[in-house]
């Protein structure tokens, strides 16, 4: 776009100004969401955000039907002056295409004006992971003794760590999820897609622990059927395990930006670097894509050149 172009372009339309009909085009684009194309709970928050945004930046008083790829464009160039990173863009696009080939089989488009736009290409960055000493220091944090909570929160670390599974999988749990005689755990992840994943002794002995020593003396005798639960008994959320993490990551004086995700990278990384095939972690970390999981087999090669150039002394 040249520089007239841009100059003719209207302003960015304030916060809470947006074309007409376009809540009840977001509400029911939100609906369609989860009941025909069945996304997560989170996705479906991150595509509403990533869409206030962008209705609220089409100038004023414009009606959907008058949509154009030039403001598509505009309102992603706008988002990378801001400085949001390559993914975060990527997942706005990704927003506005689904919010796009809703309004055309509503017939408020005649045509998907965003089909044309190429998504930016994400970084090739390499996902963080915990050696081994890191994960036996922030595994060792959460204090020794009774205390209820330190008892739920090594056990969150810990089925974490074995099971490479999602904050929000996590914090979804229920009792009846937890097979200690199988040693399996079954997890809900993305798009209410059901899979079984093997979990340690060490960690389901750490479970059986809170369960006994540490659960009753928040929940109580109630009928809560979530697993881990807050110092009030209500069921955990996935921003309070994210904060839990963060915790004894501060506590262990970990370096870096270390997340319940970075344990996920840490799990994946272990179980192909010792020799577990592909398709099995795939499976275990519920991914759709076997695309997703072959980053893990970038992550180990780096690990051992590291390792390499460290030791070795023509390295």
């Amino acid at each position: 776009m040249d520089a007239g172009a841009a100059k003719s372009r209207p302003r960015s339309s304030p916060s809470g100004s947006w074309p007409m009909g376009a809540r009840a085009h977001l509400a029911g684009f939100l609906d369609y969401l989860q009941a025909e194309c069945g996304l997560a709970v989170n996705t479906r928050k991150a595509y509403r955000q990533d869409l206030t945004r962008f209705l609220a930046h089409l100038p004023n008083r414009r009606d959907l039907s008058q949509l154009t790829s030039l403001d598509v464009e505009h309102f992603l160039g706008v988002d990378r002056q801001a400085g949001r990173s390559v993914a975060s863009v990527a997942r706005a696009l990704a927003a506005v295409r689904m919010f796009c080939r809703y309004l055309v089989i509503q017939r408020v488009l005649d045509k998907d004006v965003s089909a044309a736009i190429d998504a930016p290409k994400k970084w090739n960055r390499l996902p963080t992971v915990l050696d081994d000493e890191a994960v036996r220091m922030l595994m060792a944090e959460p204090e020794a003794g009774q205390d209820t909570l330190a008892l739920r929160d090594r056990a969150i670390l810990a089925v974490l760590y074995a099971t490479g599974i999602r904050a929000g999988e996590l914090a979804g749990l229920l009792l009846t999820d937890v097979n200690a005689n199988l040693g399996v755990i079954r997890v809900l992840g993305k798009g209410s897609k059901e899979r079984v994943v093997p979990i340690a002794g060490d960690a389901l002995k750490l479970i059986d622990e809170y369960l006994r020593l540490g659960r009753p003396a928040r929940a109580g005798q109630s009928s809560q059927p979530a697993l881990f639960v807050s110092r009030t008994g209500r069921p955990l959320r996935r921003e309070d395990v994210f904060r839990i993490v963060r915790k004894y990551v501060r506590r262990a004086a970990l370096r870096g930006n270390v997340t319940p995700h970075t344990l996920r990278h840490s799990f994946a990384t272990q179980l192909l670097s010792h020799g577990a095939d592909l398709r099995s972690v795939q499976e275990m970390l519920g991914h759709a894509d076997i695309a997703t999981t072959q980053i893990y087999t970038h992550v180990d090669s780096s690990r051992l050149r590291s390792l390499h150039r460290k030791f070795h002394p023509r390295g």
